[in-house]
């Protein structure tokens, strides 16, 4: 950031008074520029035993499986902003969701808020974001091409609940170990 975005004037990194980081704070009229992580909303969705992915038509990771999630807007829950995602990424109505996962992507600043439910009626086709749109059974995901980590771990977490009858919140941070490599530290 170089410029204040409330009267235009510079900015400079310094930490203001009362608080302990570094900010972009105007030197003109002293506004601090915070700058906070961004909310993923997404969702699991089942359908008779199956879990919709989405072949992603867009970077990262172009022509690999995720589940429908993406960025939450102003002034919008975050369970509206799954539905959402779910709808523009898939055509696909939702229903029942609840929380399942919390996870804090600490390299990129994002925090994913992932819900499971129902998809309505098993229909689902790409939206302007997707390749493809496809009803997993466990054993038929295509695993060495999903997209990112807390899909991956989410998902794998997920099926052992499932098969045992019993879902928790899953509350974790995905921790970067070099370029390509992430692991998942779980807090429960």
């Amino acid at each position: 950031m170089k410029f204040c975005s409330q009267c235009g004037a510079p900015v400079s990194l310094r930490i203001p008074l009362g608080d302990n980081r570094l900010r972009h704070v105007c030197e003109a009229c002293g506004v601090v520029h915070y700058q906070n992580p961004k909310i993923v909303a997404g969702c699991i969705l089942e359908w008779q035993g199956r879990i919709l992915l989405c072949r992603r038509a867009i970077e990262p990771r172009y022509g690999w499986w995720t589940l429908p999630a993406g960025f939450m807007e102003n002034s919008e829950s975050a369970v509206t902003a799954a539905a959402r995602e779910a709808f523009e990424e898939a055509n696909a109505v939702v229903d029942h969701l609840t929380l399942y996962g919390l996870y804090s992507l600490l390299h990129v600043s994002q925090v994913y808020l992932l819900f499971r439910g129902q998809l309505r009626d098993g229909y689902a086709s790409p939206g302007e974001e997707s390749l493809e749109t496809r009803l997993y059974a466990e054993d038929e995901i295509p695993w060495e091409q999903i997209a990112f980590t807390v899909v991956h771990e989410t998902l794998r977490q997920y099926f052992a609940e499932r098969q045992a009858g019993a879902f928790t919140l899953q509350v974790g941070d995905i921790i970067r170990e070099s370029e390509n490599q992430f692991r998942l530290h779980r807090y429960s």
